[in-house]
């Protein structure tokens, strides 16, 4: 069964005082099927958010189709956001209200109440590991609880989809863990389907399948193994003082085809380890430093774009 369906998804942002208008999608289209967790992975600025914004009803996008569970975002509205539980990037929770009231207040805006509301929230806070804490207000919880804290808020309405934005920012590797853990228990036990935006390679190989996004385009999908597949051998990395004039000088010698990505000579090819020995020997003391590894993610993307994600992520984030 398809849970969430787009056709030629477009969006256009208006010029606003000195920030120009563009177009941030450029025809997304996309089927996910019921059970699944489906990434989104792209650096920012990306159309990540945007697409994310507009599967959660927040926005209309500007052109294109969308359903979630075969209601038309355009035309109910209502019906889809009852089968949504939604997730943003920074929290949405009440600080000054305890966990319990989080999302006792939560379940009234979907108008659950009395012993239905109460069965709810108790069993949220068993999943999530809250019940000891449900008197102790937001404010005083780590981010990691928080995470739990807005997970259990947008389960308590029976939600059939969940949507959730970069949901591991701010999170130390421990509670970015427990996090994912959670998602897939939810996904296993449940059938709950799962869409994910992440700038982060490795969170994208814990989805079953993905989309990577760029400059508002779907440049990639599939499951992570397929996607890593088109690379098609190991990912040799090189440092040396001059990486374009070395790059060459590979190419000429060995008949390969190397990138220069931020400042380091970049070569796919089966076998790397063999690799390695020829291009020192060959080129003695220009050698600064070299890596190899099987492919990630991330090397898709670079493959893809000639940029890394990470790079590009924290470059948009500094600015």
């Amino acid at each position: 069964m398809t849970a969430v369906e787009t056709r030629d998804i477009r969006y256009s942002y208006p010029a606003r005082g000195k920030a120009k208008g563009g177009m941030a999608l450029k025809g997304i289209t996309l089927n996910v099927q019921k059970g699944e967790i489906f990434g989104f992975l792209g650096p920012n600025g990306s159309g990540k958010t945007t697409l994310f914004r507009i599967l959660s009803t927040l926005v209309r996008p500007t052109d294109g189709d969308a359903f979630i569970f075969g209601h038309d975002l355009k035309k109910n509205y209502d019906a889809a956001r009852r089968a949504l539980g939604v997730v943003f990037q920074h929290p949405s929770l009440d600080k000054k209200l305890t966990v319990e009231e989080n999302l006792v207040h939560h379940g009234h805006i979907y108008g659950i109440r009395g012993e239905e509301l109460r069965r709810r929230v108790e069993q949220q806070m068993e999943r999530f590991g809250l019940t000891a804490r449900r008197e102790e207000f937001v404010e005083t919880l780590s981010g990691g609880f928080r995470r739990r804290v807005e997970l259990a808020k947008s389960l308590i309405h029976s939600p059939e989809l969940l949507i959730l934005d970069e949901p591991s920012t701010g999170l130390d590797p421990v509670a970015r863990r427990e996090l994912w853990d959670t998602i897939t228990m939810l996904r296993n036990k449940q059938g709950l389907t799962v869409l994910v935006t992440t700038h982060l390679g490795e969170e994208g190989d814990r989805c079953n399948r993905l989309a990577i996004l760029n400059e508002g385009n779907i440049i990639a999908s599939g499951t992570p193994d397929e996607l890593k597949s088109e690379i098609g051998g190991d990912v040799i990395t090189i440092s040396a003082a001059a990486p374009e004039d070395f790059a060459a000088r590979i190419r000429q010698k060995f008949n390969v085809h190397p990138q220069v990505v931020e400042g380091a000579v970049r070569i796919e090819l089966a076998r790397g380890h063999e690799f390695i020995p020829q291009v020192v020997e060959a080129f003695p003391g220009l050698v600064q430093a070299v890596t190899l590894g099987k492919p990630t993610l991330e090397d898709v993307f670079i493959h893809r774009t000639g940029k890394k994600l990470w790079a590009e992520a924290q470059a948009e984030s500094a600015a």
